[in-house]
């Protein structure tokens, strides 16, 4: 295969931009060709843009029947990622997925045990990952630099929407749209990255406040605490409500600190364990040498089509995923853990009964529903929805 066929089901502000870029030639390997919206005013967009190159459909399983593609990516609401998934793999398919994987861990498993059986290629698009800061950082961490990890810190409130963006459409920050607010929206990436470099917590408590900020139904300010195993804690601080907001990563362990933020990584490094400082010093407050490293970021992430790149060259060279898409559940398993935190006031042991979160989640959308029937809470409009077929710099890493 010179060549992967790849088909985008959900051709929105995302599905229009990786479109565009596959349809310009700026993945190599790549040819796009096939489109999927049920939506006419995007296939109109489509058509008018990619001519008769790409056929369209309104049906992703007749897309998948067709066999028109070799692989497909999927840019859908979070609820429908894991159903295309797993019908895409049982008809023999590459799967690349947005992010999240999806809404709970019950048909995210389903969706990666379908991946493991057909033997494709599954990636995510966790673009993120691509930040040269964020990978150095995590070198350092799986290298001990910072010895034993004591606590992490992420103060990530730069997220600021405003309610025309809620308004935007009725899907948005809903529990039958989205499936949650923030956290399934906007930090889908930055809990990847938490457990990325930490690993997963063994239990959390977590409070969420819910149209703090927004007329929205979902939370929209979040605030997490989480423990290790190994004794270590986390602090995780997310809100779109809060301007200007802050995008600062503290990482302290026995041997220094990092800290990452405005796009610099600065170390903090002691040449001394501070556990054997703490045992063998004479004073009660010792003043030990420090060394200090700045590291600005000189490099661009690649972002999106770092992603897409890669995901080509797994199929057609068998180059390692950035990120595979069984990984998705990971941060998944986070979020859906501070929901059930929240509405049981309680902490959660991670692994938490994930069947236990279903039922409460599906309750959330059955009262949600019934409440829209008595009150439309939102306009959709449909200027907001409007795609260019680019991507926005807030897909970015933003300091």
């Amino acid at each position: 295969m010179e060549n992967i066929r790849i088909g985008i089901i959900g051709i929105g502000n995302m599905g229009s931009a990786h479109a565009m870029q596959i349809y310009q030639n700026k993945v190599s390997g790549m040819v796009l060709t096939a489109v999927c919206d049920v939506r006419k005013e995007r296939l109109a967009w489509a058509g008018a843009e990619f001519k008769e190159a790409v056929k369209l459909y309104t049906d992703y399983k007749e897309m998948l029947r067709e066999k028109y593609v070799d692989a497909i990516l999927i840019a859908t609401p979070h609820r429908l990622h894991p159903e295309i998934a797993i019908a895409a793999f049982e008809a023999g398919l590459h799967v690349l997925t947005e992010k999240p994987s999806g809404i709970d861990t019950v048909h995210v498993r389903q969706m990666n045990e379908a991946a493991k059986k057909s033997g494709k290629v599954f990636g995510i698009m966790f673009n993120q990952r691509t930040n040269p800061l964020y990978q150095t950082l995590r070198r350092y961490l799986q290298e001990k630099k910072l010895g034993e990890i004591k606590r992490f810190i992420w103060i990530v409130n730069n997220w600021y929407r405003s309610q025309s963006y809620y308004d935007s459409g009725d899907w948005r920050a809903t529990w039958n749209g989205e499936g949650g607010g923030v956290l399934l929206n906007q930090c889908p990436h930055n809990l990847d990255i938490w457990q990325w470099m930490m690993g997963m917590p063994k239990r959390l408590r977590a409070f969420c406040r819910v149209g703090q900020y927004h007329d929205i139904s979902v939370e929209d300010d979040v605030t997490i605490y989480a423990e290790y195993e190994s004794g270590a804690n986390a602090c995780f601080i997310t809100s779109t409500g809060e301007y200007p907001g802050t995008n600062r990563l503290e990482i302290s362990g026995t041997k220094g600190k990092a800290v990452l933020e405005e796009g610099v990584l600065k170390l903090y490094l002691l040449k001394q364990d501070e556990r054997e400082i703490c045992s063998q010093a004479k004073s009660g407050m010792p003043k030990v040498p420090v060394e200090k490293i700045e590291i600005p970021q000189t490099e661009p992430e690649t972002g999106h089509l770092g992603i897409l790149q890669n995901f080509a060259n797994a199929i057609l060279h068998g180059e390692p995923l950035l990120a595979s898409g069984e990984e998705g559940i990971h941060e998944l398993t986070i979020s859906n853990a501070v929901y059930l935190s929240d509405w049981k006031e309680d902490w959660i042991e991670i692994p938490f009964e994930e069947e236990v979160f279903l039922q409460e989640l599906t309750r959330k959308q059955k009262e949600e529903a019934l409440e829209k029937k008595v009150n439309v809470i939102r306009k959709s409009v449909s200027a907001q929805d409007i795609a260019d077929g680019c991507y926005a710099e807030r897909w970015k890493v933003r300091w």
